[in-house]
């Protein structure tokens, strides 16, 4: 049995203040506001609409601000006593997050030595910090804040690196970052969570569950996730038509994807009964699989088969591929992210390759972009998983995971409630059986 050292009291102040600290002094010597002169915003930005009118993609940014601090925030409350986790543990992501992108990302677009931050900047921030909250989905419940602060430094920063090589040298399309940040943040939290596999987990948590109430808090997510989706996939587009074209296939691939999460959810559960699972996250996967090749001219219907496709492979993927992946390969991925992010990010990824073949162009950039994610990923994710195991980061014992009470003040009325409420369904159960 591995040791465990889960008292927060002086590792998580030290390690969570050193790094803002560490970051305020790297935003001294680097970071200034955006002078409207810049030589560039970035790989995809348009230098001339947005030094004109810098505050443009204001509502873009906080449509992709809602997503990450309610969207991913929420939809992550679905087990039973781990709440304040999901919630709380992803704004101190999301927080610290931002913060390092802005650095990271920066770096590569640096002006005589300075990162300029605009609206641009702190937009692409927001998306680096996206790819730790998919991969915070897959160790949901098995990790520390100190280990999950640990994670968003290296994934950020191995992240940029990705994101620059695919951008800017391989010069690939991915406006809503199908490869670069759904792939990539869901193969990373998997290769983390096969490093921190747990034996002991094999059979399953009593607490790795949802209730009523829980449910119903992880929809709020994934219906703040399902509203801003067309700004995610459009933010960094070129604006204008462009622009429009990303909202509308976006918009109508999500619709597509909702209509086939259903269907299939229904085909496969007992008594044709919709499992909340699906509908929670499958539902999304549109949005996911359509960001590849949003702003680019695949039609209306394109975007809708794609969506139609993605749903169905989603739900599919939480039916039967999880469980597959916990019992052969030793992979437990608490939210799915596989379904979500994972194989809807390939789906995005070969959707823009075949997109470039009918057009006659090459597809090889696009092929490439998707290996480098991936491979990012796998290996940056592995490494990255070796040093989170280390024992110094307080991760949580077999017994307390997915429970808030070992890092969490927990309402003593809300632990005798949830108790009694257990026992009532177990005494209801049994009277009905």
């Amino acid at each position: 049995m591995p040791a465990y050292s889960t008292n927060m009291r002086l590792k998580f102040p030290i390690v969570a203040l050193a790094l803002e600290i560490i970051t305020i002094i790297l935003f001294a010597v680097f970071a200034v506001y955006d002078d409207g002169k810049s030589d560039g915003h970035g790989e995809h930005s348009n230098k001339t609409d947005h030094e004109k009118k810098p505050m443009d993609l204001y509502p873009m940014f906080q449509d992709v601000h809602v997503m990450i601090f309610i969207g991913f925030g929420f939809l992550m409350t679905f087990l039973k006593r781990y709440g304040f986790s999901s919630v709380g543990i992803n704004l101190l992501l999301a927080a610290f997050g931002l913060q390092w992108g802005l650095l990271m990302q920066g770096i590569w677009h640096m002006d005589h030595g300075k990162i300029k931050v605009n609206i641009f900047k702190i937009i692409n921030a927001d998306f680096s910090t996206a790819t730790v909250l998919i991969s915070f989905g897959a160790v949901l419940g098995k990790t520390s804040p100190v280990q999950l602060l640990i994670m968003t430094i290296l994934e950020i920063t191995i992240f940029s690196i990705n994101e620059h090589l695919v951008a800017s040298i391989l010069k690939a399309n991915d406006v809503g970052a199908s490869m670069i940040i759904h792939a990539y943040g869901a193969y990373f939290g998997l290769a983390v969570a096969r490093v921190l596999y747990r034996p002991g987990l094999r059979n399953g948590h009593e607490n790795d569950g949802s209730v009523y109430h829980s449910d119903m808090f992880a929809m709020i997510g994934t219906v703040f996730l399902w509203m801003f989706w067309p700004s995610f996939n459009s933010a960094i587009a070129d604006p204008g038509y462009t622009q429009l074209t990303a909202v509308i296939n976006t918009y109508l691939s999500l619709a597509a994807c909702v209509l086939s999460a259903y269907a299939i959810s229904s085909l496969v559960e007992h008594k044709g009964k919709l499992d909340m699972v699906h509908i929670q996250n499958a539902t999304l996967a549109g949005g996911v699989a359509v960001g590849t090749c949003a702003d680019m001219n695949i039609e209306p219907f394109g975007a809708m088969l794609i969506g139609l496709l993605a749903g169905v492979i989603s739900t599919l993927g939480f039916k039967y591929l999880t469980p597959m992946l916990a019992s052969n390969l030793g992979i437990q991925d608490t939210c799915g992210v596989h379904n979500l992010h994972g194989m809807p990010g390939i789906l995005g990824g070969l959707a823009g390759q075949c997109y470039h073949v009918l057009l006659v162009a090459t597809a090889s950039m696009q092929a490439a972009a998707l290996a480098s994610s991936i491979g990012f990923a796998l290996v940056g994710g592995a490494i990255t998983g070796l040093i989170m195991k280390l024992p110094i980061w307080g991760q949580p014992p077999d017994q307390n995971c997915f429970d808030d009470s070992i890092y969490w003040e927990v309402p003593q009325e809300e632990e005798e409630n949830e108790g009694s409420l257990v026992h009532a369904d177990h005494s209801k159960n049994k009277a009905e059986a």
